[in-house]
């Protein structure tokens, strides 16, 4: 391991202690009937669940990781711990004391799940990634960079730590509800239950089989030989997102279960994500698009394949037919 992949492993895992050691000394301390400097604080964290989260999220993520982010000149992290948080806010919302009122199992079984959403999120950014720590930063972030130009250094708290906060905060919405609630379970549980696997499970044969593509065309570049423009088989032949598809299909089945708890008004975080994965889509693919060697394929890959709930092809006529006015 090269001497700064070991320095950005080291400092993945050191950055959410600030808030992992201050949440267990409220845990520790909320209770206490003696009088104490931190009392005052500590009743404000009790009553508070949901903007104790969002105080974490802002003085741990937005500064702290905003600033390491400009000492190395590089906003990784966020990347890394857009995976990490919803897991961090389901314990946290799971064990805070003025939530102990909810199903034990309905908790127990959606932070499972949360887990292994994470597990395979970790596994796919770090496989992408080469196994590297902080490798880069995503590309969007490089763009940003070019277009703010000198005000990038400020900018960048706002476009990508504050915004993220929004994101993260709202789509974790049923998380909170889900440990605020106490009704028995039911059937619309376990259809969430099956919509979020579902979910989990899709991301990640459309994570493997893009990963494979990618190295399958890298060793042909190598040799010298023609490359592939793009990946039209296994999942990606009904739909040219997939892995979108999986991921939405997660944030859908975790609202499913706060609506059937009758606070179906957190779907609007999934909603917004909804929304910005769209706009993140057109990004994507008009990136495709600049590509040379790829662009006149990817063309025909968007009239014949949807965009993204996996759907039987059409051919190259209907798909002209359709987008045409």
């Amino acid at each position: 391991m090269s001497s700064s992949n070991l320095k950005n492993a080291v400092i993945a895992f050191l950055v959410p202690l600030p808030s992992i050691v201050f949440y267990l000394s409220f845990l520790r301390h909320h209770t206490t009937t003696t009088r104490h400097p931190l009392s005052a604080l500590w009743s404000w964290c009790y009553h508070n669940p949901l903007l104790l989260a969002n105080a974490f999220f802002f003085f741990n993520v937005n500064i702290l990781f905003w600033v390491i982010g400009l000492i190395q000149s590089s906003h990784w992290l966020i990347d890394l711990y857009w995976t990490v948080i919803p897991v961090l806010f389901a314990h946290c919302y799971a064990t805070h004391p003025l939530l102990s009122s909810h199903n034990l199992w309905r908790s127990r079984i959606v932070i499972a799940l949360t887990w292994v959403w994470s597990i395979r999120l970790t596994h796919s950014y770090f496989r992408r990634e080469n196994w590297q720590w902080g490798a880069r930063e995503d590309w969007r972030f490089g763009n940003m960079r070019h277009q703010y130009g000198k005000n990038w250094w400020w900018m960048s708290f706002f476009a990508i730590y504050v915004s993220q906060q929004t994101f993260l905060v709202g789509i974790s919405l049923p998380l909170y509800i889900i440990h605020s609630v106490d009704d028995p379970w039911s059937i619309w549980d376990l259809t969430a239950t099956i919509v979020c696997l579902s979910g989990v499970v899709v991301a990640y044969y459309a994570d493997t089989q893009l990963h494979e593509f990618v190295t399958e065309n890298s060793k042909l570049k190598e040799s010298g030989k023609p490359i592939v423009p793009t990946l039209e088989t296994g999942l990606w032949k009904y739909s040219r997102h997939p892995n979108y598809f999986g991921e939405q299909l997660w944030w859908w089945g975790l609202v499913i279960f706060a609506w059937n708890l009758g606070h179906g008004w957190t779907s609007i975080g999934a909603l917004i994500n909804s929304m910005c994965l769209a706009y993140v889509t057109i990004l994507v693919e008009n990136r495709m698009l600049q590509q040379p060697y790829r662009a006149e394929a990817y063309r025909q890959y968007q009239k014949t394949t949807s965009v993204l709930i996996p759907w039987f092809r059409r051919s190259s006529a209907e798909g002209a037919k359709d987008k045409s006015p």
